[in-house]
């Protein structure tokens, strides 16, 4: 088959969406079909080929409620022109889709979309915009949802949405089976009977760091260590997380609890070696779709604690229960906010029970290995894709 896929960003760009793409196109091209990504420019991608994965870059910014500059025409010629077998559109409200969707009866193939949540679905500023959606999710020959119970799926099903389709995320078999190169723990000289707290998310402002530094700072839990990776994104929280984190270190009383913060970004297999020899994943965060980072939880045996935050608690069903829900609330956009003395309360009780985490780990290790590797998830795009050309 030849197939484009559709995304703002692709890598060296890191992040969700990110991720998703770059597995589903890097083993397409591994099964035999031809793919190319269209995405954002980007001055640190050096090659447009990457892994056998061809690179079509464009210039352009921006979604369609907050205007849309750079290559328009030429991106819309390159849709109008194309010949592939399969379009497929990752995520709404960003430029790669916006573009695309006044197109999709203009441009050859079988079209698949997959929303990713419709994050910005009850905000003002996108009324017109889901207003049009009602329209265009009915020129989609296929519907791809990471949920069975979320806000995109629901608002597909009111607006007489056919041909949906379930497909989850998933985390990569071949960085998480095989054994880790890296000693975390001696690398960031965080001690052997510390108990690690892990968190994996962008300072973005929106993935509860704030929340997450808090819980943990008033936990009673003592010989303990966060450790927070993140990498810098825009303004976001990064000098607030760094100071917070600062003001702890000096605090005399965490030393003599046996207590640190650790803010860094690191490189993805010092990463997947954080997930491995963590006790607890801690991830209270704002605004999600389907966080890949719980289903990496899963394939590394780590119990999570997650706000009611996007489908996270679709995923804790998933996985046999390998993470527990904190107590949340919610604002009329949908932003979720984790409460603090209730989420301490919770991450001081699975501190201390080594016998519950320990089921934890291996539910969600089994369920992860029997429908959430990346194969597995390739495995159903691929017959989605041959079932919508016979």
């Amino acid at each position: 088959m030849k197939i484009l896929h559709t995304v703002e960003w692709y890598y060296p760009s890191l992040g969700g969406a990110q991720e998703v793409v770059r597995q589903l196109s890097e083993r397409m091209v591994k099964r035999g079909h031809d793919v190319t990504v269209a995405t954002t420019k980007m001055a640190e991608r050096t090659s447009n080929t990457i892994n056998g994965v061809h690179i079509e870059e464009f210039d352009i910014a921006g979604n369609t409620a907050r205007g849309i500059t750079g290559e328009v025409e030429r991106y819309q010629q390159f849709l109008i022109e194309s010949d592939y077998d399969i379009i497929l559109t990752y995520a709404a409200q960003q430029w790669t889709a916006d573009l695309f969707f006044p197109l999709i009866r203009e441009s050859r193939g079988k079209k698949v979309f997959v929303p990713c949540g419709f994050s910005g679905l009850f905000t003002p500023e996108y009324a017109g915009y889901f207003e049009s959606m009602k329209t265009w999710i009915q020129k989609y020959d296929a519907t791809v949802f990471l949920s069975n119970d979320y806000q995109d799926i629901t608002f597909f099903r009111e607006h007489g949405g056919e041909n949906a389709l379930i497909i989850p995320n998933g985390a990569d078999e071949e960085e998480f089976k095989k054994p880790s190169s890296v000693d975390i723990r001696a690398v960031l000289h965080i001690p052997a009977d510390h108990l690690l707290v892990l968190h994996v998310g962008s300072h973005t402002g929106q993935k509860g760091h704030r929340e997450a530094l808090e819980i943990f700072r008033r936990a009673k839990i003592r010989n303990a260590t966060f450790l927070m990776v993140a990498n810098p994104i825009g303004i976001g929280c990064t000098l607030r997380c760094r100071a917070t984190g600062l003001l702890f270190r000096l605090n005399p009383l965490e030393r003599l609890r046996h207590r640190q913060m650790i803010i860094t970004p690191l490189p993805r297999e010092m990463t997947v070696a954080a997930y491995k020899t963590a006790d607890l994943f801690l991830f209270p965060s704002n605004i999600e779709c389907s966080p890949i980072v719980l289903f990496e939880c899963m394939a590394s045996k780590t119990p999570f604690l997650v706000t009611d935050v996007g489908n996270s608690k679709e995923i804790i069903q998933w996985s046999g229960g390998s993470g527990v829900l904190l107590p949340t609330t919610k604002d009329q956009n949908r932003f979720s906010t984790a409460d603090i003395p209730g989420s301490m309360e919770m991450l001081e009780s699975l501190a201390t029970n080594r016998e519950e985490r320990a089921r934890m780990q291996d539910a969600g290790y089994q369920a992860w290995s029997e429908r959430f590797t990346w194969e597995k998830i390739t495995d159903a795009y691929e017959k989605l894709y041959s079932s919508l050309l016979d």
